[in-house]
């Protein structure tokens, strides 16, 4: 009876988890910059968060950020902080709206939004006649790859 009962709370668990929709990144909801609900609906995976920031074909982090954790990774850049102890000077909450778009905590800030879609200067073909339509325009991470990014800077104490 116990196992029944343990089976179906892990059931309900895991259902509610694949029925989380994902949020769109037009309907993010920033509050000072910060975004305090998972984009996903479920934590992410630190390890493929590392990944992410050390591809230089996915989010390319230490193009512009130095991360110790990542010395493996070529290419250290310094034009952003270090991001070292990111989980100490940032909340969860906080680092996920940065890493979605810097812009909303750091005005001035270089750091691509990587989970925007709209609002941008020159989209495509209006301005070059070359490039993709503003319509087709899609964020430059998935909100999971967002939410791994996320799971691995809280690490770094």
């Amino acid at each position: 009876m116990k196992r029944a009962f343990t089976a179906a709370i892990a059931a309900t668990i895991l259902a509610g988890a694949a029925m989380a929709e994902t949020v769109a990144p037009g309907d993010v909801v920033y509050e000072d910059g910060a975004v305090a609900a998972s984009l996903t609906g479920a934590a992410g995976s630190a390890d493929e968060g590392a990944t992410v920031m050390s591809s230089k074909s996915i989010g390319n982090c230490i193009s512009c950020h130095q991360v110790t954790a990542l010395n493996d990774a070529p290419f250290h850049g310094d034009v952003g902080p270090t991001l070292d102890g990111a989980g100490d000077r940032w909340t969860e909450a906080e680092l996920r709206g940065i890493v979605a778009n810097a812009k909303k905590t750091f005005d001035e800030s270089m750091m691509p939004s990587f989970y925007k879609v709209e609002g941008f200067t020159r989209p495509g073909t209006a301005y070059t006649g070359k490039g993709i339509d503003a319509a087709d325009i899609t964020p430059l991470l998935s909100a999971e790859q967002i939410e791994d990014v996320v799971a691995f800077l809280v690490t770094l104490k």
